[in-house]
């Protein structure tokens, strides 16, 4: 005897992990929250038992729960790429996009290109540090992401990997030759950082925190006050009005990898091949790497 497993339902249980939260989840479904409360009753008929252990601000899914979450993303995914590829597109579709902070000067022409590739799509945008957009395109919450970072490791969309960017130092920091040199750092967690410290630790440049913040709008500022010494994008100057440092310095980070990664959700082919190709273009202004 067969069981047919229907979509909403494990599409309901995808939307309530990824939210957070039931109410959330009948926002985005166009639903309401007793109906997604009934479809997770239905679930738990299939598993002999409850789907979650926990419904409240703190969600726990039961053991049986979080394996057949495995199978409702595959599930969704692969409906929602079938779909795609055969049902032609109805009013608008949904894109939501992040870039990370330091490549995000290309956002005009990588809005530019997705508005030709797809006329129907409604875009909205996030920028921020790349380890945090990271976070957000895991959970589903963004559909494609731009990283300045190697490949995510847990990763249950597409990734890839675009080409390398190369690094420089900038910024002429207000002490004496011989104090500790100043850094300019982005918070943790932020692979940049992390590298930035190998280095110095690697040299025999004595070295402090001089400022840190999670934005980089912040961090050019506290650099172009003479707070410390930043690293960032080789063409820094062009783009930002920033002054390459004079001293003598070990050589920067990279070149830094720059990655293209897209939710489980919306990496279908298509859609992957349309994106690759429209970040591509948009970054030809970049320094790679040959």
């Amino acid at each position: 005897m067969y069981h047919d497993l229907q979509i909403n339902r494990l599409r309901a249980l995808v939307t309530v992990v990824d939210l957070g939260g039931f109410r959330r989840a009948a926002e985005a479904l166009h639903i309401t929250q007793p109906a997604v409360s009934q479809q997770i009753r239905q679930l738990g008929t299939l598993v002999k038992g409850p789907i979650f252990l926990s419904t409240g601000r703190d969600l726990r899914l039961s053991t049986q729960g979080e394996e057949l979450l495995g199978y409702a993303r595959r599930i969704v995914a692969l409906n929602d790429e079938a779909v795609e590829r055969f049902v032609p597109p109805q009013g608008k579709i949904r894109l939501a996009l992040g870039v990370g902070d330091q490549l995000a000067e290309a956002l005009p022409q990588i809005l530019a290109l997705l508005a030709k590739a797809m006329p129907h799509a409604q875009i909205s945008v996030r920028t921020g540090m790349s380890e945090s957009l990271e976070s957000h395109v895991a959970a589903g919450r963004l559909d494609l992401v731009l990283l300045l970072q190697p490949r995510p490791q847990h990763s249950a969309g597409a990734t890839y990997e675009l080409g390398r960017v190369k690094m420089d130092w900038f910024g002429q920091p207000v002490h004496g030759e011989g104090a500790a040199l100043p850094l300019t750092l982005f918070t943790e967690p932020c692979t940049l950082r992390g590298r930035i410290v190998d280095t110095f630790n690697a040299s025999d440049v004595p070295w402090r925190v001089g400022y840190e913040g999670a934005e980089l709008i912040g961090l050019r500022a506290a650099t172009k006050a003479g707070l410390g010494v930043a690293c960032l994008v080789s063409n820094g100057d062009e783009l930002w009005g920033l002054e390459r440092t004079r001293r003598d310095l070990p050589p920067p980070p990279g070149p830094l990898p720059v990655t293209m990664a897209v939710s489980a959700g919306a990496a279908s082919p298509g859609f992957v091949r349309i994106a690759k190709r429209a970040l591509q273009n948009a970054l030809h202004g970049y320094p790679f790497a040959e």
